[in-house]
């Protein structure tokens, strides 16, 4: 437990109550208890506010006053929430050293410190630095690099010669460095291009459950610092993601694509391959991005939802759209003449 006072000061933010009060965890305004902290970052919940019985409220300066209960004062309420849950997320790491069960390989170098849970695998040449937390049946292949302070959920594959950096996360499922989809067509079917480079994150990396991260044909796939990639994302070969760029789940990125820094991705996006994309571009839902972007800003494609009744009438006149073009570039020549 925190008392509102020790909050004050690790968040950095004014307190409005008294210090000496504890709370024991986090919760929504609709749902905690007085033993608990929440906040408000969205003004579409303002009115859960006036019946909250939390013990306290992260919120804007300019909302004190409508605060039934104490209240810490922040610029960035939802900034200063996402560092209060480091505060409460449960910090149990297992204890250092290899679980009997589990299969490392005696060619691989694996810290004093770092911890390898039931059934998890290490093969020959992979090395596993200070601190770094292998769950269970993870299997990890040969000559991969795992860095400091690194944490791989159960189940999570790492191929061959994937390079992590400092302090990533891997989630359960998550597959990195399998085979690129890559063929060449002859008469005959499909010959298959073996995949001969690696996958290389860089430091604060972390990967969804169910994500998949292809290696590259010959250069590596790469996921550089602070990148954030959801659930069930599918990177292909040869792809470039920038720094601190965030992806949401079911996204999917054909081949060499390359994304530059602090980008945004929504859910459902696709991107073609071989197309680049700049820094500072934000891609809504569902987008389909079939050519380059050469400049920051906020891009969109497909039609948002409608009643099927509109939906039904908007797709004929889709399909009518040529033909109306076309009596209309006739009518502004016939008027020109």
């Amino acid at each position: 437990m925190y008392s509102l006072g020790e909050l004050a000061e690790t968040l950095d933010v004014i307190l409005s109550g008294d210090p000496q009060c504890r709370v024991s965890g986090l919760a929504t305004l609709a749902t905690a208890g007085p033993d608990q902290l929440s906040f408000l970052a969205n003004d579409k919940y303002l009115r859960q506010l006036h019946g909250t019985r939390a013990a306290a409220v992260i919120l804007r300066p300019a909302q004190a006053a409508q605060c039934p209960v104490a209240c810490l004062q922040a610029e960035d309420p939802y900034l200063a929430f996402a560092r209060a849950t480091a505060l409460f997320a449960p910090a149990a790491r297992p204890a250092a050293g290899i679980h009997p069960t589990a299969v490392v390989s005696a060619q691989a170098q694996v810290d004093e410190s770092a911890a390898i849970g039931p059934q998890a695998v290490v093969e020959a040449g992979s090395c596993i630095a200070a601190g770094v937390v292998i769950g269970a049946h993870v299997s990890i292949g040969e000559n991969c690099s795992i860095g400091a302070g690194c944490q791989l959920h159960a189940h999570a594959v790492l191929y061959r010669g994937v390079r992590l950096g400092r302090q990533c996360i891997i989630h359960s499922h998550a597959v990195l460095g399998a085979d690129g989809f890559g063929y060449a067509p002859t008469t005959e079917g499909w010959v298959k291009i073996h995949q001969l480079g690696g996958v290389w994150l860089g430091d604060r990396v972390e990967v969804g459950a169910g994500t998949t991260i292809d290696r590259g044909a010959l250069d590596d796939t790469v996921i550089e610092d602070g990148a954030i990639i959801d659930n069930l994302v599918q990177i292909a070969h040869n792809c470039h993601i920038g720094k601190n760029t965030a992806i949401a789940g079911c996204t999917g990125l054909a081949g060499s694509t390359t994304i530059g820094a602090n980008c945004t991705l929504a859910g459902g996006v696709g991107v073609v391959g071989h197309v680049e994309i700049c820094d500072n571009v934000h891609i809504t839902g569902m987008t389909m991005v079939t050519k380059s972007i050469s400049q920051a800003g906020s891009y969109s494609s497909g039609t948002p939802m409608s009643t099927t009744r509109e939906w039904r009438r908007n797709a004929v006149r889709f399909a009518q759209l040529d033909r109306i073009q076309q009596r209309l570039s006739a009518l502004e020549k016939s008027t020109k003449n």
